[in-house]
């Protein structure tokens, strides 16, 4: 019969865990290039519109006159000032850091790039360090007139 000290057991666990990790993260990494990069490599807006609806739906809905869900109905998006969607009660730190502001392209991306950056107090978290990805989801939005 043969005994593991302390020391060698933790070592071979803290492998484990690592190996573990290391298939994980590949394993997301190749879920995520089978399922969005198709959708990213057509560069038009029925590709922007499946990748917008995809990962966006889950609290925003998109068509004129749909109620908003966990986030604002983003139809009409562009050009409407920054939390004011009719209907939508925004908390009062997003209204009061996007007081004024309009939805432009400049401020999407910002916005699209890091939420937190520009409303520390904003409820939305999201990042998307891709400016192809974020060019796709605003290309979706500016067409939703």
């Amino acid at each position: 019969m043969h005994y593991f000290d302390v020391d060698q057991w933790e070592g071979m666990m803290s492998k484990f865990v690592s190996a573990v990790k290391a298939v994980m993260k590949r394993a997301v990494v190749a879920v995520f290039v089978a399922t969005a990069m198709p959708l990213l490599a057509a560069d038009d807006l029925a590709a922007a519109k499946a990748y917008t609806v995809r990962y966006c739906s889950q609290c925003h809905t998109f068509e004129q006159g749909e109620k908003h869900g966990q986030g604002p109905n983003l139809f009409g998006l562009l050009g409407r000032e920054a939390a004011a969607a009719p209907g939508f009660v925004y908390s009062e730190g997003i209204k009061e850091t996007l007081k004024g502001k309009v939805w432009d392209r400049e401020l999407l991306d910002a916005w699209l790039t890091d939420t937190i950056a520009v409303a520390p107090k904003a409820q939305m978290v999201y990042f998307q360090d891709d400016p192809k990805v974020r060019a796709k989801l605003i290309l979706y939005l500016e067409s939703l007139k």
